[in-house]
């Protein structure tokens, strides 16, 4: 497999034209005074399905109408966005699609799926999902759309970084979540040829730590079982081989844990008034990490990558109100 270059996240971007939002970047006098720096976010979460993920999926379509290779049918596998992505995308070309998941899959998640016009498929584990697709994908003139392992995908991804770079200027640090790698793998990559002095920073949960994980081995470490984790969006078996290899070129990556992850979601929320996922507010974590490390004042940007929770995690996010106090500023390794 090829990895994309960043010509390629710029070929995304003109395919991409009229067809997604360019999504706004926002900011809190607030927490920019608390935190010492100025802190921008791209809010993908306002984007078309409420996630980046259109982004990729839609590309890696775009990419077969203009080669003139588009499949009969479209297939998937994910955890939530990306399926809502994938089926999005499917019917701006109006074809049929399955998508295939666990039954851990957000409720809400699910239903928009639904929604958009995909069938469901759903099994006990991601990893069950995960086989389903490799045959599925096997059948005639079916096109099977990766959640993040793929150069369409992560250059799809990557024109939201393209995008908050032009339009944020002069950065020191940017910092995107890990799930399967796609998003930061993009991120990485624009910032790497628009500002390559910027430092790029991944976060992921704790519980749901294969990044970490193979990051300290050197090689593609899988999860077992269905990760415990808010952040549901993060939450898949492994990386891919693709996104690893862009992985290996961070400037930092932090594990987060359940408690930080519900507190920064309240706060985004509270701050930015916007309806954010655990999934991106846990990179949080990292940007008040660089914060206390870096006390000259500077500029972050972050990426957020979606607004898509369900009930069930609202009540576990809320479960304990952490706005009575002003944020504590602190490194989470230490």
């Amino acid at each position: 497999m090829t990895p994309p270059a960043f010509s390629d996240i710029q070929a995304a971007m003109q395919r991409l034209q009229g067809k997604v939002k360019r999504t706004p970047i926002v900011e809190s006098t607030l927490l920019n005074k608390w935190l010492g720096h100025r802190i921008l976010f791209k809010a993908e979460c306002l984007q078309t399905v409420g996630a980046f993920k259109l982004r990729g999926a839609l590309n890696m379509l775009a990419r077969c109408a203009e080669e003139n290779r588009l499949p009969r049918r479209v297939v998937a596998n994910s955890s939530g966005n990306h399926a809502q992505a994938v089926a999005q995308a499917a019917s701006m070309y109006q074809l049929p699609v399955t998508i295939y998941a666990a039954r851990s899959i957000s409720p809400v998640k699910a239903a928009a799926t639904r929604s958009y016009g995909a069938q469901l498929e759903l099994f006990d584990t991601r990893p069950q999902a995960d086989e389903a697709i490799k045959l599925a994908a096997q059948e005639e003139s079916t096109l099977w759309i990766p959640p993040f392992d793929h150069a369409d995908i992560i250059a799809g991804q990557g024109t939201a970084a393209l995008e908050a770079l032009e339009d944020a200027g002069p950065v020191d640090a940017v910092f995107a979540p890990c799930g399967g790698g796609g998003l930061l793998s993009g991120t990485l990559l624009a910032t790497r040829h628009l500002q390559p002095e910027a430092k790029v920073i991944g976060a992921e949960p704790e519980q749901a730590n294969d990044a970490a994980m193979s990051l300290q081995s050197g090689v593609i470490e899988q999860l077992t079982g269905t990760p415990d984790t808010l952040a549901d969006g993060a939450a898949t078996p492994s990386v891919g081989v693709q996104t690893f290899e862009f992985l290996q070129q961070l400037d930092d990556f932090y594990e987060v844990n359940e408690v930080q992850i519900a507190y920064w979601t309240q706060w985004l929320q509270h701050l930015l008034k916007l309806h954010i996922e655990p999934t991106c507010a846990m990179t949080m974590a990292a940007v008040t990490a660089w914060a206390v490390e870096n006390p000259t004042p500077g500029t972050a940007l972050v990426m957020l990558s979606g607004g898509n929770i369900s009930a069930t995690s609202m009540q576990k996010i809320w479960a304990q109100d952490y706005l009575l106090q002003p944020p504590v500023i602190t490194n989470p390794e230490q």
